[in-house]
């Protein structure tokens, strides 16, 4: 998946899971990354997450069909609540973030490392 698709899948995935924004750092998002990374059965649900992503953004692109986006958006959100609350807050503040700013390129780089573990 390439950088900004992630980036845009997670948002669209995980952002709606939880209620209080704020503006992640690379520091939040390495947490994460830690977190993650260190627990295969977390790793395997941040890799479902993922499927799910490129799954919904290919029925918003190609097919329109918001009913199939939308559960695969509550499959997505279920899965994002076993992860940690940390990943939470990064999700959901991470649509408070320029994509293109210093901080929007740093986070994107932690998650597609963390990314790169699902191949």
């Amino acid at each position: 998946m390439h950088v900004k698709s992630i980036f845009a899948a997670l948002v669209i995935v995980a952002a709606p899971v939880y209620a209080q924004a704020q503006k992640p750092t690379r520091a939040d998002a390495q947490k994460v990354f830690e977190i993650i990374s260190s627990d295969k059965g977390k790793l395997q649900t941040f890799c479902d997450i993922e499927k799910l992503g490129d799954q919904i953004l290919e029925e918003a692109n190609e097919n329109k069909d918001f009913k199939k986006i939308e559960e695969l958006n509550l499959k997505a959100e279920e899965l994002g609540r076993k992860l940690s609350p940390e990943y939470g807050v990064l999700m959901n503040g991470i649509q408070n973030v320029d994509a293109d700013s210093e901080d929007g390129q740093q986070i994107r780089s932690t998650l597609q490392e963390l990314d790169d573990l699902c191949d």
